[in-house]
């Protein structure tokens, strides 16, 4: 019982730090010099890459992540950000 919930909390951690890896990442690409655009892009690409893996995984992360979830999580998380840093984003700048 304990390894079925050990692979789900590593399964999402993994999904968070993908994501937030690739909105840093994306921070960069982008030249956000505010901490405010950086966190939002890691949270951004940390909230797609959850959605894109568990949408993937069948709806649940339990007892584990494949790597077919694992690849569909980095392209939403770079989806999700590609939306934002290219549409949303310089709308806000006005």
């Amino acid at each position: 019982m304990g390894d079925a919930y050990g692979n789900t909390r590593m399964a999402l951690i993994l999904l968070i730090f993908l994501g937030a890896l690739l909105g840093w990442l994306a921070s960069i690409f982008a030249r956000s010099e505010t901490r405010s655009g950086i966190l939002t892009d890691m949270g951004l690409g940390a909230a797609g890459a959850l959605g894109g893996g568990i949408l993937a995984n069948h709806g649940s992360v339990l007892g584990g992540l494949s790597a077919y979830a694992l690849l569909i999580a980095l392209a939403a998380a770079l989806a999700v950000l590609a939306i934002y840093n290219l549409i949303i984003r310089p709308n806000l700048r006005g």
